[in-house]
C-alpha cells in the first residue's frame, strides 16, 4: 500500500465519516435531517468484515423489547452498495433486534467507505464501542495489522493504546485451542492468559488450565502455582539456581513490554546475558521495532 493511500486510511473512523451521502429521491431512503436517514430493513445485509461472530440471543430479546417501547436512539451506519442494497458499518446488534422487534426501517446514517475503509471502520468501531472478548479483539488486532497492512506503530496511534498492550493481545493467539476457549467463554481472564501463553510444552499449558478452572484459581494464585511448580521442577533436579527475585522482576517486565518470553541469566558475580525468543520473522520485526 502507497504512503498516500495509508494516510488517507489513517484519519481514522472521523475522516472516513466525514463525507454525507446525499438524498437521492430515486432511492427507498427517506430523509430526517440533520444527517438522518430511514432505510428498509429489507434492504440491508450484514457487515462481511464484522469482527463479532455471535450474538446472544438473549440479550437481543432484551434490546428488541427496548427497540419496541423507545424506539431506536442511536442510528446504525451503513455504505450504500446500489440504490437497491446497503451493508452495515456498525450497529449490527442494532439492526438484528430491530427485525425481532418486526420494525420495517430503521434510522442510519449512510457514508461512503471502499473495502479497505471499511474493514478498519468496522473493526475500529467495534474494538473502541462494544464489549468483544479478549479473544475477539487479539482477532481484530490481528485483522488490522495483516488486511489494512497497519503497523504495530500505527495500529498503537489508531487505537490509542500501548504497543505493550496490543502485543499481549496477540499473544493470545498463540494459545493452546482449549486455552482460547476458556477466554472466549470467559472462564479466564486476559491476566491468566497472559501467563498461559508463555507456558511449554503444551500438555503443560493444558495442566495449568485444567487447575485454574478446576479451583477458581486467580492471577496471583495462578502465577504462585506456577513458581511453586518451577521451584519443585529445580529442586528435583538439583541443576538450576533460583532466579534473584530482582532479576526476575526485570525479567517479567521485559517480557511484557516486547510482547514475548524473555530469560535473564546471572551469575554470582554480576556476569550473565539476555535471551528473547520469537517464533517467526513477524515477531522479531515486532521486537526490534520496540527495542530501536
Amino acid at each position: 500500500m502507497s504512503s498516500k493511500k495509508k494516510k488517507e486510511i489513517g484519519k481514522g473512523i472521523r475522516a472516513l465519516l466525514a463525507n454525507m451521502e446525499q438524498e437521492n429521491s430515486s432511492t427507498p431512503v427517506k430523509s430526517e435531517g440533520k444527517g438522518n436517514v430511514e432505510v428498509e430493513i429489507q434492504l440491508i445485509e450484514a457487515n462481511p468484515f464484522q469482527p463479532r461472530t455471535e450474538f446472544d440471543e438473549e440479550q437481543l430479546a432484551d434490546l428488541s423489547v427496548s427497540i419496541k417501547t423507545f424506539g431506536i436512539i442511536q442510528p446504525i451506519t451503513l455504505r450504500r452498495l446500489n440504490d437497491k442494497k446497503y451493508q452495515i458499518i456498525s450497529g449490527e446488534r442494532r439492526w438484528r433486534a430491530s427485525q425481532m422487534a418486526g420494525l420495517k426501517k430503521i434510522p442510519a446514517y449512510v457514508r461512503d467507505a471502499d473495502d479497505q475503509g471499511m474493514l478498519e471502520m468496522a473493526l475500529l468501531e467495534n474494538i473502541q464501542r462494544s464489549d468483544l472478548n479478549p479473544l475477539e479483539v487479539a482477532i481484530s488486532y490481528q485483522r488490522l495489522l495483516d488486511e489494512c497492512d497497519l503497523t504495530h506503530e500505527e495500529l498503537s496511534q489508531r487505537l490509542g493504546k500501548k504497543r505493550s498492550s496490543i502485543s499481549n493481545y496477540l499473544r493470545v493467539l498463540k494459545l493452546s485451542p482449549s486455552s482460547q476457549k476458556a477466554l472466549k467463554m470467559e472462564h479466564i481472564s486476559i491476566g491468566h492468559a497472559k501467563i498461559l501463553v508463555g507456558i511449554e510444552p503444551i500438555e503443560r499449558q493444558i495442566g495449568i488450565l485444567e487447575e485454574i478452572l478446576s479451583k477458581g484459581l486467580s492471577v496471583r494464585a495462578t502465577e504462585r502455582l506456577i513458581e511453586s511448580k518451577k521451584s519443585n521442577s529445580s529442586t528435583n533436579s538439583g541443576s538450576k539456581k533460583d532466579i534473584h527475585p530482582e532479576v526476575r522482576k526485570y525479567q517479567d517486565n521485559l517480557s511484557e513490554k516486547i510482547g514475548g518470553k524473555v530469560a535473564i541469566t546471572r551469575n554470582d558475580k554480576g556476569k550473565g546475558s539476555i535471551k528473547i525468543n520469537f517464533k517467526n520473522d513477524q515477531e522479531l520485526n515486532q521486537i526490534m521495532d520496540i527495542l530501536l
